[in-house]
């Protein structure tokens, strides 16, 4: 009995349902649209005009738990805590703000818009049940903006599409390969670029050496050997008569 009439309180208050979709921003200027723990919204500029006295909630779930989240709901409860979000809460609440955050006006160059799951100093802080703290996992989620005047929730916007967040990598599944070629053909390349750049090594150190000894031979001058030279008579030159007078 007492879940039917969780269900029927937020229709008895006449909760207004607003034609809003929150949704990822498409700012060009701003990166990391989505991250592994985090997701950049725009705010709901214009859409929540006619509640200037309400607290504006972001309504954070799993996109499996949507149609379990119930609106009257308080923030800051054990049953919207960040801290208790996945195990066994589905869904929390955070972001709160006034209308006077979200204007309709948008001066230029201003980048409005919300970075849910940016804290991460609140995460297992029991006493900020309200932290916007980083997402445990890749989702998907979803999300809405509810007002809430009080306790009592007076306007919602529809639920976001599903938000699914980037997801690390296991080094398992990074490949060793590295375009096309196999991690034995890198090795062996590897090691023969290492011969080589040692046979170049050797060959500019034998022509350094051969440069050197070819100055040093032709800038050093021997001591010129002794010549001795013999003087010689022929034999029948003495022989003759006329030689001997």
């Amino acid at each position: 009995m007492l879940p039917l009439l969780l269900l029927l309180l937020p229709a008895a208050h006449g909760i207004v349902q607003l034609g809003y979709k929150p949704a990822l921003t498409q700012e060009p200027s701003l990166g990391g649209q989505t991250t592994a723990s985090t997701f950049v919204l725009d705010q709901p500029r214009c859409v929540f005009d006619d509640y200037g006295n309400a607290d504006i909630w972001l309504v954070v779930a799993l996109a499996s738990a949507v149609s379990n989240f119930n609106n009257s709901a308080r923030p800051g409860t054990p049953e919207t805590a960040f801290q208790n979000f996945t195990d066994p809460v589905q869904a929390y609440m955070t972001l709160n703000t006034t209308l006077a955050n979200y204007p309709c006006s948008k001066p230029a160059g201003d980048i409005t818009v919300l970075r849910v799951g940016s804290e991460t100093s609140c995460a297992q802080d029991v006493t900020r049940p309200t932290c916007n703290g980083p997402l445990p996992g890749p989702g998907p989620y979803r999300v809405k903006f509810l007002a809430l005047e009080g306790s009592v929730p007076v306007a919602e916007t529809k639920w976001s599409l599903p938000i699914t967040l980037k997801e690390a990598k296991s080094p398992n599944t990074i490949s060793t390969t590295r375009n096309g070629h196999s991690a034995g053909m890198i090795a062996i390349t590897t090691i023969l670029s290492i011969l080589f750049a040692i046979l170049l090594a050797g060959l500019v150190a034998m022509l350094v050496f051969w440069s050197s000894d070819s100055c040093s031979g032709s800038s050093t001058f021997s001591r010129p050997e002794s010549v001795t030279v013999r003087r010689y008579n022929t034999h029948h030159v003495y022989d003759q008569p006329a030689a001997r007078l």
